[in-house]
C-alpha cells in the first residue's frame, strides 16, 4: 500500500484501499486522484452544493490556463462536503450532488441528493497533438452509453434539431451558428464543456468527403468516382469521372473546377449534376451532410431528400441520413445551379448503438479534460447552475423588448429618420431602429467616422430618434481596414492579426481592400478597442450595439487549415486554440468600456456569435444571415429554443430571412451586400404571393421570441414597404405588433425571471412537461413563459397544423377559445392571418393597453386574463426600464393569485419600489372560460378593482 503525503495546510489524507489501486488526498474544494491507469491526475472541485468540476490531466504537474467562459470560483469555505473512501474509489459528496472516482482508471460517476446515478463516464481518451509548435491534447469524454435521456442546449444551430440524443452537433462558430458548449438533459442534469477549441457533440470523428469511407461508382455503375455533368446555357458542356463532390470552399472551387469550361466566375447559367451510387461495407444508419449554397436538390434512391437555397456567399451544411446494407449500392443524385455559391458532400461511418445514444463531448486541443457537471431538480435548476458558472443575465432595458425595425441598410440619415416618424405617423409601436453597417466612408471600416455627404449630422440624429421616444442601435465591427489609423495603432501594439492583409486578400467593398480583425485576448487590447469607439460613436449617445461578425469571419470560405492561420496568433498561442471564444472577449471590451462610462445605464449589445458565459455581458444573439425560404424559418424554431436553453435566454432572428432569391427583389429595393447587383425585375404574382405568405408567417412567430426585430437586404423590411399592396397582411403583421405590446407586463416579468431565477423565455417544451414522453423530439412548437404555447406555421398555403397539447394540462386556443384536454395531437386551424397560440388552464396573463413605445403609460391598467380550469400564480415585475437601480433593489413585484374552485383572484401586496412607480392603478380581470376567445375582444373585462400597494381580492 503506497501512502500519500500532503501539504502542511493540508487537508485530510486518505491511503488506496487496494493493492492495484490509486491513491487520493482530500484538498480545501474536494479531492485529487492519481489513479493507476488513464489519466494521471484526475481533481474534483466543488463550485456549489450542486456543481462538480473535473479536471483530468496527461501530466501531474500542469496547470490549466484560466478559463474564459467561468467566472465562479470553487466554494473552499462556503460549502460542506465529505469525502469517503470506498473499495477501488473515494466519495465526494455534497448537500446535492455527490461524485464517485474509480481510484483503478479515473472514472468519474456523479449521484443526485437521493443517491441515484444520473451520469457514469464511459469512454474517454487524451491524445498528444502539436499546435504551433506547443503540446496539446486532444480529447474525448464520453457518459452514458445507450442512453435514453434527451439532451438539449449546445448553442445555435440551424438543422432543425431539438433532442441531441443520437445526433451529432459541430461546434464550430460561423455566421449562423453559436457554439456554447453547455448541454442540458430532460432529467435535471447538465454538463458544461470548458474548452475553447472547435468541439464536438457525438461522433468525434470530423465528417469527411465520402470517398474517404464510401465506395462511389458512375452512372454506369463501374466507373470509379461520381459521373458529372455539366452544363452552359443548357446545354452539355462537360462529362467527367470526378473521386467527390469537391467545392467546399473558394481554393476549391479555384483548383477542382473544370479547366477546359473556362473561370467559373465568368460562367452565366451553369447546372452541374452528379450522378452514382454510393456503398460500404459498415451497414446501418449513416449520417451524412449536404454543405452548399445557390440552388441544390438532392436525391436518394429515388427520393428527394432536400430541394435548398442559400446565398452563393454564405453555405452551411444541410443534415440527412441514409441506410447502407453490406456493400449494396444506393443511388445518388445531385442538381446545383452556381451562381458563386460552393457545394460538398460529407459522411462519417455509424458508431456502435451505445456510443450513438450517450452524452460524449469532444475537442481538438486541450490542455487536459475539464468540464462540470451540474445536478439540478429540473432543467431550470441546471440553466441555473451554468449560469452560476458563467456569470448570471443582467437585465436588459425594457426597451429592448418592443419592436425594432431593421434593415441592411438605411443609407442615410434621412431614411432611417423617415422611417422613425413613419411609425410614428401611422400610429404602430416601435421601441428601436438600427443603423446597420457601412454609415463610413467607403475606405474607411473601422475609422468609426460617418460619411459626411449620407451622415451629416450623426449626433442630431440620435438626437432626433429620442425626441420621438425611440431607441437607436449602431453597427460595429471588429475589423479594420489597413489603410485607416485605428488599424495602425492595434498593428504597432501586436493587436491586429495581419496575416489576410500580407496575403493580400480584399474584401467585397468597392474596389476592394486590405483588412484584418483586432485579436481582443489581452485587456489592452480591449481596452484600446472600446476607447477608439468612445470619443467618435459612444458619446453621441446611441442606445445600443450590434456587435457584428463576432465569430469572426476574417475572409469567407476559406479553407479551414487557411483560415485558422488568420485568427492568430494570441497570447494563448496559435489562432485554433482559441476558435469559439471571440464573441464573449469582444463583448467584454464594450461591455466593460460602457460600465466605466455608464455606470448607471442598463447596455444592451447583438452580437452575431456567442460563447458560453456571453449573457453576463448584456448580450443577445442573433441566428445570423438566415434566407427567406420556408425550411430556414421552420430552422430557427429549434434554433432559438436551443440557444434559450443554452443558458442564453435573450435570442433574435432576422424575420423573413436575411436574404432572398432574385424572384423576390422586385420593385423598390434597398441595397445588396458584396456588390451584388439587385434584380429590380416585374413581380411574378405567385412569387410575391410566396414571399407575403413566407414573411408574415415569420411575422406572427417573430412575435413570441425574446427579441421581437425585423431585418433583412434588398427587399425593405418597413411594415408599409413589405405589405405595401396587400393591406390584409399589413393589418395582421400590425395585429400581432400590437399583441406584443399588450403583453408587454408578461414579456417584461418574464424577461425579469431570467436575471433574477435564471429562468428562459423561449422553452422547449419538455421544460415544463419532463415527464411527457412525447415532448422530447417535438421541434416546432415551444413555450414562450410558463403560460404560452406556440405553434409556429412554416409550410406554404398551410391552412392548418397538428399540434401537440402536452399531458398534465388543460389548454385554451387564444383565438377560438376551444378547451382541451391535453396528451394528444391536433389539428387546428391556421388561415394566414392566424398562428396557433394555446394557453394552459390556470394562467394568469398580466397585459396592458397598445402603446407606441413600452414606457409611454408607466401608471396604464393592467389586464388580468384569467384561464380557468385549475388554480394559478402570476407575479407583475416594474422597475424603471432604464437604470441599474435594480440592482439596488429598487424594483416591485406584486404577486396574483387565483383558486379555481372560489373563482376568486388575490392581488397580494406590493413589495418594493422605484423611482417613478405608480402609486396607484387600475386592474381589470377577464376569466377565460371555454368557448371565450380571448383575441376576439383584448380590451374587454369582467370586473375592475383600484390598487394602491394593499392586498385586494377579485370574486369573478
Amino acid at each position: 500500500m503506497r501512502m500519500t503525503q500532503v501539504a502542511a495546510a493540508a487537508l485530510t489524507l486518505v491511503a488506496s484501499l487496494g493493492a492495484d489501486a490509486g491513491t487520493f488526498q482530500q484538498t480545501a474544494t474536494g479531492i485529487e486522484v492519481r489513479p493507476d491507469s488513464g489519466a494521471k491526475v484526475v481533481r474534483l472541485n466543488l463550485m456549489s452544493d450542486n456543481i462538480v468540476q473535473v479536471v483530468k490531466l496527461d501530466q501531474a504537474d500542469k496547470t490549466l490556463t484560466p478559463s474564459l467562459m467561468t467566472v465562479a470560483k470553487p466554494c473552499a469555505s462556503s460549502c460542506a462536503f465529505t469525502v469517503t473512501p470506498g473499495k477501488d474509489s473515494v466519495q465526494l459528496k455534497a448537500g446535492k450532488i455527490a461524485a464517485t472516482v474509480s481510484l483503478k482508471d479515473g472514472q468519474v460517476a456523479f449521484f443526485d441528493a437521493a443517491g441515484k446515478r444520473f451520469l457514469a463516464q464511459a469512454s474517454e481518451s487524451m491524445t498528444p497533438v502539436t499546435v504551433g509548435g506547443k503540446p496539446f491534447v486532444a480529447i474525448k469524454q464520453g457518459f452514458n452509453h445507450g442512453t435514453k435521456d434527451a439532451y438539449y442546449g449546445l448553442g445555435q444551430h440551424q438543422n432543425n434539431q431539438m433532442n441531441y440524443n443520437g445526433e451529432d452537433v459541430l461546434l464550430q462558430q460561423h455566421n449562423m451558428i453559436a457554439a456554447v458548449p453547455f448541454v442540458v438533459s430532460d432529467k435535471g442534469y447538465g454538463v458544461l464543456w470548458d474548452n475553447n477549441s472547435i468541439s464536438r457533440f457525438g461522433d468525434q470523428t470530423p465528417y469527411d468527403h465520402m470517398s474517404r469511407d464510401l465506395v462511389l461508382r458512375g452512372a454506369d455503375g463501374k466507373s470509379e468516382g461520381l459521373t458529372a455533368r455539366y452544363y452552359i446555357g443548357g446545354k452539355l458542356a462537360l462529362t467527367r469521372q470526378e473521386k467527390d463532390i469537391d467545392y467546399q470552399y473558394l481554393k476549391d472551387l479555384d483548383d477542382n473546377w473544370p479547366k477546359e469550361l473556362g473561370p467559373h466566375k465568368e460562367l452565366k447559367d451553369v447546372r452541374v449534376v452528379w450522378e452514382g451510387t454510393m456503398s460500404s461495407d459498415k451497414p446501418g444508419v449513416h449520417k451524412m451532410q449536404l454543405y452548399s449554397s445557390d440552388y441544390a436538390k438532392l436525391t436518394v434512391d429515388g427520393k428527394e431528400v432536400m430541394d435548398v437555397w442559400r446565398m452563393g456567399w454564405n453555405p452551411w451544411y444541410h443534415n440527412f441520413e441514409v441506410k447502407f446494407a453490406k456493400n449494396k449500392p444506393v443511388k445518388l443524385h445531385l442538381e446545383w445551379k452556381p451562381s458563386g455559391g460552393m457545394v460538398a458532400i460529407t459522411h462519417n461511418n455509424p458508431l456502435p448503438s451505445p456510443e450513438r445514444h450517450s452524452l460524449t463531448l469532444s475537442s481538438e486541443i486541450a490542455e487536459g479534460i475539464n468540464y462540470y457537471v451540474i445536478s439540478g431538480e429540473n432543467m431550470d435548476r441546471a440553466i441555473a447552475g451554468y449560469r452560476h458558472l458563467t456569470g448570471q443575465q443582467p437585465m436588459m432595458p425594457k426597451w429592448s423588448y418592443g419592436f425594432w425595425q431593421s434593415r441592411q441598410r438605411y443609407e442615410t440619415q434621412q431614411q432611417l429618420l423617415d422611417t422613425v416618424s413613419e411609425y410614428r405617423k401611422r400610429g404602430w409601436p416601435l421601441d428601436n431602429i438600427v443603423q446597420d453597417w457601412f454609415y463610413w466612408p467607403e475606405d474607411g471600416w473601422g475609422s468609426h467616422d460617418f460619411d459626411k455627404t449620407r451622415f451629416p449630422d450623426p449626433k442630431g440624429m440620435v438626437d432626433a430618434v429620442h425626441k420621438q421616444n425611440a431607441r437607436i442601435m449602431l453597427s460595429v465591427w471588429g475589423k479594420f481596414y489597413a489603410n485607416t489609423d485605428n488599424y495602425k495603432e492595434f498593428e504597432s501594439k501586436g493587436f491586429m492579426w495581419t496575416k489576410n492583409v500580407e496575403n493580400g486578400s480584399r474584401d467585397w467593398v468597392g474596389k476592394g481592400y486590405l483588412n484584418s480583425h483586432y485579436d481582443p485576448y489581452t485587456k489592452e487590447a480591449r481596452d484600446i478597442y472600446y476607447r477608439q469607439m468612445k470619443t467618435k460613436l459612444v458619446d453621441l449617445g446611441f442606445d445600443a450595439w450590434w456587435m457584428d461578425n463576432t465569430e469572426p469571419d476574417v475572409l469567407s470560405n476559406s479553407r479551414l487549415e487557411d483560415f485558422k492561420e488568420l485568427i492568430g496568433p494570441t497570447v494563448y498561442g496559435a489562432g485554433e486554440i482559441t476558435f469559439n471564444p471571440y464573441s464573449l472577449v469582444s463583448t467584454g471590451a464594450m461591455a466593460d468600456g460602457l460600465a466605466r462610462d455608464q455606470p448607471d445605464k442598463r447596455q444592451f449589445i447583438l452580437s452575431r456569435s456567442g460563447f458560453a458565459g456571453i449573457q453576463r455581458h448584456s448580450v443577445a444573439v442573433w441566428s445570423g444571415d438566415t434566407v427567406g425560404r420556408w425550411n430556414n424559418l421552420y430552422d430557427q424554431i429549434a434554433s432559438g429554443t436551443n440557444m434559450s436553453m443554452s443558458g442564453v435566454p435573450n435570442w433574435t432572428h432576422d424575420i423573413g430571412g436575411y436574404a432572398q432569391e432574385v424572384r423576390y427583389q422586385t420593385g423598390d429595393v434597398g441595397s445588396a451586400q458584396e456588390n451584388r447587383v439587385t434584380s429590380r425585375a416585374d413581380a411574378n404574382p405567385e412569387d410575391m404571393k410566396e414571399w407575403r405568405e413566407l414573411n408574415q408567417r415569420w411575422f406572427q412567430f417573430g412575435a413570441f421570441t425574446p427579441l421581437f426585430r425585423s431585418h433583412g437586404e434588398v427587399v425593405k423590411r418597413e411594415i408599409y414597404n413589405i405589405a405595401n399592396g396587400d393591406d390584409a397582411m399589413r393589418d395582421n403583421m400590425v395585429w400581432y405588433l400590437k399583441l406584443r405590446y399588450r403583453l408587454m407586463p408578461y414579456i417584461y416579468t418574464m424577461a425579469a425571471d431570467t436575471h433574477y431565477a435564471s429562468g428562459t423565455m423561449m422553452r422547449g417544451l419538455v421544460m415544463d412537461f419532463p415527464h411527457d414522453e412525447k415532448v422530447k423530439n417535438i421541434k416546432d412548437q415551444y413555450m414562450f413563459g410558463p403560460s404560452f404555447l406556440v405553434a409556429p406555421v412554416y409550410e406554404y398555403k398551410a391552412t392548418s397544423r397538428q399540434v401537440y397539447l402536452p399531458a398534465g394540462a388543460d389548454w385554451y386556443d387564444f383565438h377560438t377559445g376551444e378547451r382541451f384536454k391535453g396528451g394528444a395531437s391536433r389539428t387546428v386551424q391556421a388561415p394566414r392571418e392566424r398562428m396557433p397560440l394555446f394557453v394552459k388552464a390556470g394562467s394568469v396573463i398580466t397585459a396592458g393597453p397598445v402603446t407606441q413605445y413600452v414606457d409611454e403609460k408607466p401608471d396604464a391598467p393592467v389586464t388580468l386574463f384569467v384561464y380557468a380550469g385549475a388554480n394559478g400564480v402570476a407575479t407583475l415585475y416594474e422597475d424603471d426600464g432604464v437604470t441599474n437601480a435594480y440592482q439596488r433593489g429598487e424594483a416591485s413585484r406584486i404577486p396574483i393569485a387565483y383558486d379555481d374552485k372560489t373563482g376568486v383572484v388575490q392581488i397580494g401586496e406590493r413589495a418594493g419600489q422605484y423611482k417613478g412607480m405608480p402609486m396607484k392603478r387600475e386592474f381589470k380581470v377577464r376569466l377565460i372560460k371555454p368557448g371565450v376567445s380571448t383575441a376576439d375582444n383584448l380590451d374587454a373585462a369582467d370586473k375592475s378593482v383600484s390598487y394602491d400597494g394593499k392586498a385586494v381580492t377579485i370574486k369573478l
